[in-house]
């Protein structure tokens, strides 16, 4: 048996999907949720081979939530999005289903599957294109000890590398997200937030003073207190961002 999820806040849409399901008895159906914080639990706990995930969701996308997901199942997305997106899902071989659903198109979705579960996790390269669109950069979301954090991104003052990780020094605390420097300077807004550094993004806002620590090696001060260096190429973007 194939053992999926069903991650909609539609209930006509999961009905729509539990319908064309009876076509397919080899596929059991082991839950249902209505956002993403209810998907993530369940797939945690239920480990299924297959989630059939809305995008659009509200508290968190489909997409934050896949992202906090360690073993990722095989994944059909049920969307609305902008046509960008539908050319990345098949650029990416990554499946999607058009609201509202088709028969037709649900059971070639279906038909690809057993090629899918073999070839094992086809998400990421599709997160990675999907997090650079607007709607992807105004916040991060993190997992802390079990709990799912929403970060606004004004509310983080620098981002350090972390071995594998990027800890992110916000408000309330660091938290560590499972992603790159490079990831980070792409996707955050290049007028608040900038790479003074290899290790270290800062935003903007939190700047208070900039010093010449020895010859031609800058530090940066942040409003919390905290100094960071400072490379000659993070120097250069520095100036011209603060227009000085």
């Amino acid at each position: 048996m194939i053992r999926t999820i069903l991650i909609d806040d539609e209930a006509l849409a999961r009905d729509i999907v539990k319908h064309y399901l009876k076509a397919f008895p080899d596929v059991e159906i082991v839950a249902e949720c209505s956002d993403g914080f209810e998907g993530l639990k369940a797939i945690t706990q239920l480990q299924p081979d297959l989630i059939f995930l809305d995008i659009q969701m509200p508290k968190i996308s489909g997409f934050e939530m896949l992202e906090l997901v360690e073993n990722r199942p095989a994944v059909i997305f049920t969307t609305a999005f902008d046509e960008y997106a539908i050319k990345a899902f098949e650029v990416n071989a990554v499946d999607y289903l058009l609201k509202p659903i088709e028969q037709g198109r649900f059971e070639q979705a279906m038909q690809k599957l057993p090629a899918k579960l073999a070839k094992g996790d086809h998400s990421q390269e599709l997160l990675e294109m999907a997090s650079l669109s607007p709607a992807q950069n105004n916040r991060v979301v993190v997992k802390n000890a079990g709990v799912i954090k929403i970060i606004p991104v004004e509310a983080i003052h620098y981002l350090e590398a972390d071995d594998d990780y990027v800890k992110l020094s916000t408000t309330e605390g660091n938290f560590q997200k499972n992603k790159t420097m490079s990831f980070f300077e792409q996707t955050l807004d290049a007028s608040q937030f900038i790479r003074i550094h290899r290790s270290y993004i800062i935003n903007l806002a939190q700047v208070t003073k900039i010093e010449l620590k020895e010859k031609e090696n800058y530090v940066v001060l942040l409003k919390s207190g905290i100094w960071l260096p400072v490379s000659k190429t993070g120097y250069v973007k520095l100036k011209a961002a603060l227009g000085i």
